[in-house]
């Protein structure tokens, strides 16, 4: 049913010392399911096969199934820590998926038509890498998407500029933050001095 699958088994040595040795001796990666009816669960998957799953980035927007120790249940992923400056994961919370409940997800964002405010002289700025939505587990969209094609020269684009897709709500607009996603601003050098200044 699911390309985004990860196996994982349950792990009983818990705290930090404990996920350090798992990280260090065994390149596994510890993480913790919750949500749903059942009690949260401590569990270790191998570093590979978590960059592996996190190379398409469809991952982070998707329902994955989660194999712990041969029993199935779906997922997406609530939180990644990541090493400051290897940029590797070093733990990671799975929220567990229940059909007919909402869950929240990070979800990420696509621009498009960015080339008309550019034609006009406009330089875009992209403010959020990343939206979290709220919906039923069916209408999890893929990606947000912005189109920047009616854009202004020293316009900001925000949460409610967009449209969410049926069914999905933007968590911050929900709690009544209406962030910027994207900005356009004209050039900080205008052409003319740059080529002067060239010369």
């Amino acid at each position: 049913m699911n390309d985004f699958t990860l196996n994982a088994e349950v792990r009983s040595d818990l705290g930090k010392g404990a996920s350090r040795r798992l990280r260090r001796l065994a390149s596994l990666v510890p993480a913790v399911v919750y949500g749903g009816e059942k009690a949260p669960e401590s569990i270790s998957m191998l570093a590979k096969e978590v960059a592996k799953l996190l190379e398409n980035e469809a991952a982070y927007s998707h329902i994955i199934e989660l194999n712990v120790g041969g029993t199935k249940q779906n997922v997406v992923i609530k939180a990644l820590q990541r090493h400051p400056a290897k940029g590797h994961v070093m733990h990671a919370d799975f929220v567990r998926v229940v059909a007919g409940q909402k869950l929240t997800a990070t979800v990420p964002v696509h621009f498009i038509n960015e080339e008309a405010p550019a034609k006009k002289g406009g330089e875009i700025s992209h403010v959020v890498a990343d939206i979290e939505v709220s919906c039923l587990p069916k209408d999890l969209p893929e990606f947000i998407e912005v189109d920047l094609a009616n854009a202004e020269i020293g316009s900001i684009i925000h949460l409610s500029d967009l449209k969410a897709p049926q069914g999905v709500e933007f968590v911050a607009l929900a709690h009544g933050d209406d962030k910027a996603v994207a900005n356009v601003h004209a050039p900080r050098v205008a052409p003319e001095a740059a080529e002067g200044a060239a010369e």
